[in-house]
Parts: structure tokens; sequence; C-alpha cells
């Protein structure tokens, strides 16, 4: 006979109903990040041209980065006491970022990867409200530490582009 696993209750200081608010805000950032890594990885893979060899090291760089903080987003939704989203269709449906058809030029990933980095740091900003409501810091500082990086991953793709 199987044993039937009950559920245990949760008192962090934090409301069942605002935990729920912030996990679904975490989740729509664990989209737009994963969509982000595998943009980021898809063209570290495929970038050409003169840049070659910077674009494929910085992509490297990023992409492994953003890698890590896929886990710590997800185990952040763990802790709040939800299941994090992890597969392709729930991430389509979560994520502000839209995926990039075929290969482009290597100008035009960087103008993705910056809008794709803006879009992630605009996710992580909607949801601070909620956080700071919910007095929830551990949150906070995931998402300070994530807009950070964002933004100024964003700055410097943004300065290659710049005569």
């Amino acid at each position: 006979m199987a044993k039937q696993s009950k559920k245990l209750s949760m008192d962090i200081g934090i409301s069942e109903s605002d935990r729920k608010k912030i996990a679904d805000g975490l989740s729509a950032l664990l989209a737009d990040s994963y969509t982000l890594y595998l943009m980021t990885h898809n063209f570290h893979w495929n970038v050409t041209g003169p840049q070659f060899n910077t674009l494929h090291t910085m992509f490297m760089t990023q992409y492994t980065e953003q890698w890590t903080a896929l886990d710590l987003i997800a185990e952040r939704i763990r802790a709040l006491g939800f299941p994090a989203p992890g597969t392709y269709k729930e991430f389509v449906k979560l994520a502000s970022i839209k995926e990039v058809d075929g290969v482009p030029k290597a100008t035009d990933m960087i103008r993705h990867l910056v809008s794709a980095q803006e879009a992630t740091a605009r996710t992580a900003r909607k949801l601070f409200p909620v956080v700071d409501e919910a007095n929830d810091q551990p949150t906070a500082d995931l998402l300070t530490q994530r807009m950070d990086v964002h933004e100024k991953t964003a700055w410097m793709l943004r300065s290659l582009l710049e005569d």
C-alpha cells in the first residue's frame, strides 16, 4: 500500500496568497531567463563575422551566468512552496521574450540580446512592488541582483552597437 503524502503547512511570515503572487512573478522571470539563456547559447554557437572571437567568448560568459541564475530563481519559487515551471510549453506561455527565427547577423544578434536583457530586467522590476509589500527580503535580494546583471549586460551589449 502506497503512502499518501500530505502537504505540510508553511508559515514563513508571508501569506499563501502573497507567496503565490510572488511565485507567479518569479515563474515569469524564470521563463524570460530561460528564453534569454537559450537565445544567448544559440547565438554563441552560430555567430560569424569579424567580431566572432569577441562575441563567441562574451556570449559564453553571459549564457553561463544565466544558467546559474535559472537555478536560483527556480529554487526561490520552491522555497515559497510552489512548483517551478520547467517545460518549453510553460516557458513559451509565461515569457515576454519571443524566440528569434533563423540565424541573424552578428549585429542583429546583439540587438536581440539587448532587447531580451532589458525585457528580463523589466519582468524582475515589475515584481518588486508585490515583494516589497509582502516583506520578502530574500526575493527582493534576488530581484536586485538579477536586475543589476541584466541592466549591466544590456549596457555592455548596447555599447558594441555605438560608433
